[in-house]
């Protein structure tokens, strides 16, 4: 996939060293020629030193044959400018960074697909973090409706063997909580998870859940809570 990444920042640099791993093609835009440097020679991705609000760094990023443009400069109005330009380039998926809420609707009139609630998603993690660190936010689904998390299943836990629809069908066990999969280190695989998978110590297990039942659910995979037939 070639991806055009619009501001190379925290966020941005994150996400190039992620892609580049996954050997997607990735060119990074930023004004700042230390941050392009230093994306390049952590990253091997080609950086393009100029505004992402210019068609003529985005056609030097190579905007004609790019996949998508991920857009996370600090400024909403330079991210709409970017979104615009994007559009009427062609690249069809564009995805931007929403610090604003009251902007939304603006992002979507310029084209951008995706949002990236960079909020929710901190306030999520400091939440979870706080309350129960055996929980991680992975990310953030429609708009903050649902989030996909990861819990890792500690020694001693009482789900340790125990099947994925045993778990489910225990009393305190939230309906709104729905098992994706389970990452286990030893085996080095992640697993798509059916009703008779069964839970091993160490598992990193992914759920789909609203923010407000993941507790619940974490408290009895971890073992906080004693399972309740």
């Amino acid at each position: 996939m070639y991806v055009i990444v619009a501001g190379g920042g925290r966020i941005g640099t994150q996400i190039t060293r992620i892609l580049t791993a996954k050997k997607h093609d990735v060119v990074v835009i930023d004004i700042d020629p230390q941050v392009c440097e230093g994306i390049y020679s952590e990253t091997g991705a080609m950086t393009i030193c100029g505004n992402a609000t210019s068609l003529t760094s985005l056609r030097k990023a190579g905007a004609d044959k790019a996949d998508s443009i991920i857009c996370l400069m600090h400024r909403e109005a330079d991210n709409i400018s970017c979104a615009l330009l994007a559009k009427s380039l062609g690249i069809t998926k564009i995805m931007a960074r929403l610090v604003n809420e009251t902007y939304e609707e603006a992002y979507r009139l310029a084209g951008v697909n995706i949002i990236i609630r960079t909020v929710d998603l901190l306030i999520n993690q400091i939440l979870m973090d706080l309350e129960n660190p055996d929980v991680r936010n992975v990310t953030t689904l429609r708009g903050g409706k649902a989030q996909i998390y990861a819990v890792r299943v500690p020694p001693g836990s009482p789900v340790i063997d125990r099947s994925i629809a045993d778990i489910t069908r225990m009393r305190d066990f939230p309906d709104q909580c729905v098992f994706m999969g389970t990452y286990r280190d030893e085996a080095n695989d992640f697993l798509i998870t059916k009703g008779d998978t069964t839970l091993k110590e160490g598992d990193m297990a992914f759920l789909i859940s609203k923010a407000e039942f993941i507790d619940a659910a974490a408290r009895i995979l971890t073992g906080h809570r004693h399972l309740k037939k």
